[in-house]
């Protein structure tokens, strides 16, 4: 069998010989069936014709007779009727049915009990044949007697009791002289009086053996045949004798349930008349059945379906063979000519598969044909043009392509070498952790995120490029820079939002947006102050689980003129901050399903209560639960995501000390005592107490001369505060906002004609100070220099 189906798929011919074939006798079996149905149809119609044709003129024969025992049932009543009183009478008249109706048995007219005073109790005159032809001899005799009293006969007591002729179940009538009996049915006519009172009945009888041979000789086909039955279903006429009075047509469903048989006995006692097609005997029949007048009898006509449907089957099975062998016939032929006709494509084949293995300037057969095949030869050779100059194209491009590729492998090296790759831990630093990942869905991507510490504070940001690929990247690198620079002079996340809107939406002629996330973590006092453009809200978890409340400020690069909101919050120890990208929230898995807000709170969620909030270990469980959503999807947005830890303990205060000065440069004397005093306290050497002499009054010096503008007063309160690890100065005053810190680094190497006035006042502090942070909290300008506590100060 394989090999006959692989041979069938290699040969085309054999494959159209074998459609065309199969498409003609689909043709052909259609046409066929509904040739044949139509014939079934129209034979199974004339078979139900002819039957009931025959049922009919039957039916009419067999009435015909028993409506002429009727009727001379009622002529001899009559002739009674005339003279009632002359029993000499009635033997005459009952001699006279007979010899009148060649068709009848017998006939006994009888009457009620002592009606004839002179016969005695009994009198019947009956007559008889003396054998079963018509043609024998006619016996008349007195028929009552007290061995057989007739007016308790069931013909006598119907006739009687009804007062109307009716007709007799079969029955045997007893021949005493021979002591034979004869199956006979008998019509019971009443004899009445002038006072319609009963005084006898006449009983005429048809032999059933005349009957029987009258009805069976119906047979509209070989081996159908008939059958009769009476009111109680009983068999008067059937093939099988042995059935005939002893067996009803429901005996057999007594033994062996047949629903159909018991219906057509049902319909053939209710009188009913019609045909039905049923098993009988296991063979599939046509039962055509039809009443006998009103006497309840009812004959039936079974048909043999195979008598009726014979020839048509053989006319059937000779057609479906002559069909068949010449489907086989035409396949052989369609396969032979196919063949022939397609022979020039196996050699333009062989030719193809020269030229597919590189052999280009291999020459291609002309076959000289107009056809198909002869253009199909034409389009190969142009083909084989067009494909030598394809693969010279085609390395060409190649070669582009390879190069493209390595072109964007270097600048997704170069996009990642901008991003932070040092992460601050708990080893690093006691304050804050960080941990961020980003993964582009090309080589190179448009999400970006950037954090540094400047000034005992945390800049960072996140954002998103609108677009994707190299488009993105190049915007993703300007903003990063952007903020970098801006940042380092900048303290405000508003202010900072603000001015990279301005220069993105200047040089912005590609219509692309940013958005981004900007936030400065005051690290000694865990105050967060951030701005929100168009970016997802991060999370907070901590105590709790929530998310950051954002203003609905614009992308950047949009309009260059937006006004962006600053918002500020207070983060606690032990709170982590989740920064992402949309990449997160729309990751999407095969059946493009999105990851959504709520998964990612549930994973959140989930790292908060077995106590993973760390910001590696936050980082590591989204990526997973992403993984395991997404499985084998391709990754359809870049995906970003930074988490930030504050980590900062309060440490007990071991000396605590505060000094508060008017804006005046006169009284910044009595600040070094003050600075002496603390520093003596904290052990500081003597050359560490000059250099923090020297910041604290640089930095009072400053605040006197900017924050107060001459003319004004005002105090500048500094407080000294340590613990087991730092030495913190704190100074305030509520002059207008002055951040010394916002001033650029000083180049100390540029020539002091070149260099600006300004700057070195700082950046001296700076250097002698471990950190410098400025705040500006409920209209107070705060300094705070701190100095760690070393050994050997």
């Amino acid at each position: 069998m394989e090999k006959i189906i692989g041979y069938i798929r290699r040969k085309l011919s054999v494959r159209v010989s074998l459609w065309v074939v199969m498409f003609a006798a689909l043709i052909f079996i259609t046409a066929l069936g509904f040739l044949f149905y139509q014939s079934r149809e129209a034979i199974r119609q004339e078979a139900i014709n002819r039957a009931t044709q025959i049922l009919d003129k039957t039916s009419i024969r067999v009435e015909s007779i028993m409506n002429r025992v009727e009727v001379a049932s009622k002529m001899t009543e009559w002739l009674v009727q005339r003279h009632p009183d002359k029993a000499d009478s009635m033997f005459v008249y009952s001699r006279a049915m007979l010899l009148n109706n060649p068709d009848f048995y017998n006939c006994s007219i009888a009457f009620e009990p002592d009606y004839f005073e002179d016969y005695g109790r009994y009198f019947s005159a009956y007559s008889r044949r003396s054998g079963t032809n018509q043609n024998d001899g006619i016996r008349t005799s007195q028929g009552g007697s007290d061995n057989y009293q007739y007016f308790y006969m069931d013909w006598y007591l119907m006739a009687k009791l009804f007062k109307h002729g009716c007709w007799t179940e079969p029955y045997v009538d007893v021949d005493m002289s021979t002591n034979t009996g004869e199956m006979v049915s008998s019509y019971c006519h009443p004899i009445m009086d002038g006072n319609a009172n009963v005084i006898g009945v006449i009983n005429t009888s048809l032999s059933l053996r005349w009957l029987s041979q009258t009805i069976s000789a119906v047979k509209p086909y070989p081996n159908s045949y008939s059958i009769m039955i009476g009111r109680g279903g009983t068999y008067f006429v059937h093939p099988d004798s042995t059935k005939i009075t002893r067996q009803t047509i429901f005996t057999k469903t007594l033994q062996e349930p047949d629903t159909a048989l018991a219906a057509l006995g049902h319909a053939m006692q209710r009188g009913e008349e019609g045909m039905k097609q049923m098993k009988i005997d296991g063979k599939d029949c046509f039962v055509f059945y039809e009443p006998l007048a009103d006497t309840g009898w009812s004959m039936a006509i079974v048909c043999p379906e195979s008598d009726i449907f014979g020839g048509f089957n053989r006319v059937r099975h000779a057609v479906m063979g002559i069909v068949v062998v010449g489907l086989l016939l035409m396949l052989y032929i369609f396969i032979h000519v196919i063949t022939r006709e397609l022979s020039p494509l196996r050699r333009l084949a062989y030719e193809a598969e020269n030229i597919a293995s590189g052999q280009f300037d291999n020459q291609l057969p002309d076959f000289q044909r107009t056809d198909e095949i002869g253009q199909l030869t034409q389009s190969f050779a142009g083909m084989q043009k067009s494909l030598v100059k394809y693969i010279d194209e085609l390395k060409n491009t190649t070669a582009q392509k390879t190069s493209i590729e390595r072109d964007l492998h270097i600048a997704s090296a170069i996009q990642m070498g901008m991003l932070p790759k040092n992460f601050p831990t708990k080893d690093d630093r006691d304050d804050v952790q960080i941990y961020a990942s980003l993964t582009p869905a090309k080589d190179v991507g448009g999400d970006l995120f950037d954090f540094y510490i400047r000034d005992e504070k945390l800049f960072f940001c996140i954002g998103d490029v609108s677009g994707k690929g190299i488009p993105a990247s190049l915007v993703m690198a300007v903003t990063r820079s952007i903020f970098r620079t801006v940042s380092a002079r900048e303290s405000m996340p508003d202010r900072i939002v603000t001015n990279m809107n301005e220069i993105i939406a200047d040089m912005n002629e590609t219509n692309m947006f940013v958005t981004i996330f900007v936030g400065v973590l005051d690290l000694p006092t865990g105050r967060m102050r951030y701005c929100n453009a168009g970016h997802d809200a991060p999370l907070l978890a901590g105590a709790g689980l929530g998310v950051l409340t954002c203003d609905a400020n614009i992308p950047i690069g949009v309009m260059s003129d937006w006004k962006y909101s600053l918002q500020e919050t207070q983060i606690f120890t032990g709170t982590t901050i989740f920064l992402f990208t949309d990449g997160l929230t729309e990751a999407e898995n095969a059946n493009h399903d999105l990851f959504r807000m709520e998964r990612v709170n549930k994973v959140a969620a989930e790292a908060l209560a077995h106590q993973q909030h760390e910001p590696k270990q936050l980082i590591d469980m989204m990526t997973n639960a992403v993984h395991q959503f997404v499985d084998k999807a391709e990754q359809s947005d870049d995906l970003t995501m930074m988490a930030i830890q504050y980590t900062k303990l309060e440490r007990d205060v071991g000396f605590s000390k505060r000094i508060v000065l008017p804006n005046d440069i006169q009284e910044v004397s009595k600040l070094t005592a003050f600075v002496d005093e603390v520093c003596e306290v904290v052990g500081f050497s003597p050359a560490v107490t000059m250099q923090m002499n020297l910041a604290l009054e640089e930095a009072v010096v400053n605040v006197m001369n900017y924050a107060y503008p001459e003319g004004t007063h005002g105090d500048v309160t500094i407080e000294a505060k340590t613990n087991d690890v730092r030495l913190k100065f704190t100074i305030i005053d509520s002059g207008t906002p002055f951040d010394p810190t916002a001033m650029e680094d000083v180049d100390i190497h540029q020539d002091a004609e070149d260099r600006p006035i300004g700057g070195l006042g700082i950046h001296l502090v700076r250097q002698i100070m471990d950190s410098v942070n400025y705040e500006r909290v409920d209209n107070l300008n705060v300094l705070t220099l701190r100095k760690k506590l070393r050994k050997n100060n």
